[in-house]
């Protein structure tokens, strides 16, 4: 199959491209509302982000859209919503973002989105949500307060039903209701078309007061958009946003690339999918659209169309143009409640209570996570609050990891079996002690391991203390510090520490601090590919060395 699948998979690829591309308008300009800039921004996010997204992911069948998570992310940089600079930073903010998306696919970190755990994307994808909803209270009902975050100005809008404007409620149930009944029907994804248009269509033929429409908030285009340049000057200002854009678009894209294959069967290169949409976002930026992401639900509509390959995306940017050009100035028409009732459906079908629940259960550290990032995500801007996620996360995980680490002492008993043993208090004289650690060597684990060492007392004498290090490819300053400070309290009542086990990379650090010779040659025994081999070599030495001691004695 080449590049646009072949003659045998076009008809599918028109039919869903088709039906992605028409779907798209409403969707688009749902998008920019959310965001809070003009919807035709959201509206050429759409288009040029579709296409050009469809010609350099890796993921055959990712459309590149504006998400929900990105949009209230944009929704939260004041520098976009005020001044003559707000539409020049809003394309800045998106070429900015693409170039952040770009560079991280380029040096091929597509294992990046590893590091965000499970827990911060539940609370923050859950919060967007509810975002989301509260977000176009305002359009529903036509009562703006002027409170300071959503919470509140929710609250407020809440408590002044008598403000209402019943009219624009009226049309928003309406349009949910609409598209409640057309998704059981043939009709299926374009149910989210015809709904927004039946409910404007009607309200603009009933005459219906109070129901504002797109053009009462902005120009809606007829046009194509144009050559926007982006401005240098605001980069200091936006990298933060750009920066947690590029996150959270690389994090849900990730979601196609692990669960939607090829057609060849494989799975898309995760950094093949960071370099196609840093590569749409900032063609988005320079033909004037807000920041765009790999949406799954766009994703979703176009297979479910029945798309083969690449094409059905390409042809959905195709329709959205052509549409833009032949229906543009209608589009004005399109009751704002209605667009608010769409935004609010699909923010409540985002909401996953189950994944709320299965973090909540997995344990203490997970839900703190997750419950944090959830309510930052309500109360701050989004831009931070995804960073602060991860942040505490890497915290959380650091401190966990910290107090997971374990030592037992290995001994052999009469079956000549390893054993596990508690380890002792204090080291007892003239006696071999093989102690295994378990869990992370790293900084912050190296001094709750170090109290886990038995006690070297004044009677300790004449005693061989074997570390078995089989596994460890790296040691931190830390723990190497410690094994020096534990070796001199050995050496001091005329005792040794042997190490077994030893990698490459960690006999290079040795070596390199001097820890070698601090404990002598003969106290460092490297791994071999025999399991025991080390430990058995380092055994034999200590034992030799704890006969000549008791023998001195």
């Amino acid at each position: 199959m080449g590049f646009f699948g072949s003659r045998s998979t076009v008809v599918d690829d028109l039919r869903a491209g088709v039906t992605l591309g028409v779907e798209s308008i409403p969707d688009g300009l749902a998008s920019g509302l959310l965001a809070g800039v003009n919807p035709a921004y959201g509206l050429y996010a759409y288009m040029v982000g579709t296409f050009a997204g469809a010609l350099t992911t890796s993921s055959v069948f990712m459309a590149v859209q504006a998400t929900g998570a990105m949009s209230v992310i944009v929704a939260d940089v004041p520098v976009l919503h005020a001044g003559s600079l707000a539409s020049t930073a809003l394309f800045t903010l998106s070429v900015l973002t693409g170039v952040v998306m770009l560079a991280l696919g380029l040096l091929r970190l597509g294992t990046l989105v590893r590091f965000v755990p499970n827990a911060v994307l539940t609370g923050f994808v859950n919060a967007v949500a509810i975002n989301i909803v509260l977000g176009q209270l305002s359009n529903l009902t036509g009562y703006s307060s002027d409170l300071g975050n959503r919470v509140t100005r929710s609250i407020d809008t809440l408590l002044h039903p008598l403000q209402w404007s019943w009219a624009s409620v009226a049309v928003g149930v309406a349009t949910v209701a609409l598209i409640l009944l057309l998704e059981r029907t043939p009709v299926g994804a374009l149910g989210l078309v015809v709904a927004v248009v039946a409910t404007s269509a009607v309200a603009a033929l009933l005459g219906v007061d109070g129901v504002t429409t797109l053009d009462d908030i902005a120009d809606v285009p007829s046009t194509l958009p144009h050559l926007s340049l982006p401005d240098l000057g605001l980069v200091g200002e936006l990298i933060v946003p750009a920066l947690s854009l590029a996150l959270v678009g690389l994090v849900q894209g990730a979601g196609i690339s692990n669960s939607i294959p090829n057609p060849d069967g494989r799975y898309p290169d995760a950094s093949g999918d960071f370099r196609g949409q840093g590569v749409a976002n900032i063609a988005a930026g320079l033909l004037q659209g807000m920041p765009v992401g790999g949406s799954m639900s766009a994703t979703a509509i176009a297979t479910s169309s029945g798309a083969r390959s690449r094409l059905a995306n390409v042809v959905a940017g195709v329709v959205m143009a052509l549409l833009i050009l032949l229906v543009g100035p209608t589009l004005g028409h399109i009751a704002m409640p209605a667009l608010a009732a769409l935004l609010m459906l699909i923010g409540v079908r985002t909401f996953k209570l189950e994944n709320v629940l299965n973090v909540w259960r997995t344990g203490a550290t997970q839900a703190t996570t997750m419950a944090v990032t959830f309510v930052l995500t309500l109360l701050i801007p989004l831009q931070y609050a995804v960073l602060v996620g991860v942040g505490l996360s890497i915290l959380l995980y650091v401190f966990a990891q910290s107090s997971k680490v374990t030592l037992v002492s290995w001994e052999v008993d009469d079956a000549g079996r390893l054993v596990e043993e508690e380890v002792p208090t204090e080291l007892p004289p003239h006696e071999v002690v093989v102690l295994q650690p378990y869990g992370s060597l790293f900084f912050a684990a190296a001094p709750v391991l170090e109290s886990q060492l038995p006690r070297v007392t004044p009677e300790s004498g004449g005693s061989v203390v074997v570390l078995r290090l089989r596994g460890k490819q790296e040691l931190g300053s830390t723990f190497i510090a410690v094994v020096r400070r534990y070796a001199a309290e050995l050496e001091a009542v005329g005792s040794r520490l042997h190490l077994a086990g030893v990698s490459e990379g960690v006999l290079r650090q040795l070596d390199a601090t001097g820890t070698t010779a601090a404990l002598g040659t003969d106290a460092v025994f490297p791994a071999t590919r025999v399991v025991h081999e080390s430990l058995d070599l380092a055994v034999a030495a200590a034992r030799r060395h704890v006969e000549g001691t008791a023998h001195d004695a």
